[in-house]
């Protein structure tokens, strides 16, 4: 799986300054978390969701299959 953070966050037109203050988080998480260094807590996958205006399935995508 693979986050969408960033390309969720940038189609709605936020920055991450302006994301990290909507999740009561400080900008470097956010940058963390578009990096997958470290993810977002299971409890605040909703918050997250609903900030981007997305279901939390929409926050995350499948890898890309490796070709056989």
């Amino acid at each position: 799986m693979i986050m969408r953070i960033k390309e969720l966050r940038l189609e709605r037109g936020l920055d991450q300054y302006s994301l990290a203050s909507l999740m009561g988080v400080q900008q470097p998480v956010i940058s963390g978390w578009e990096k997958e260094i470290y993810l977002p807590r299971a409890r605040q996958l909703p918050l997250l969701a609903r900030v981007l205006s997305c279901s939390i399935d929409e926050l995350f995508t499948q890898e890309p299959e490796a070709a056989s």
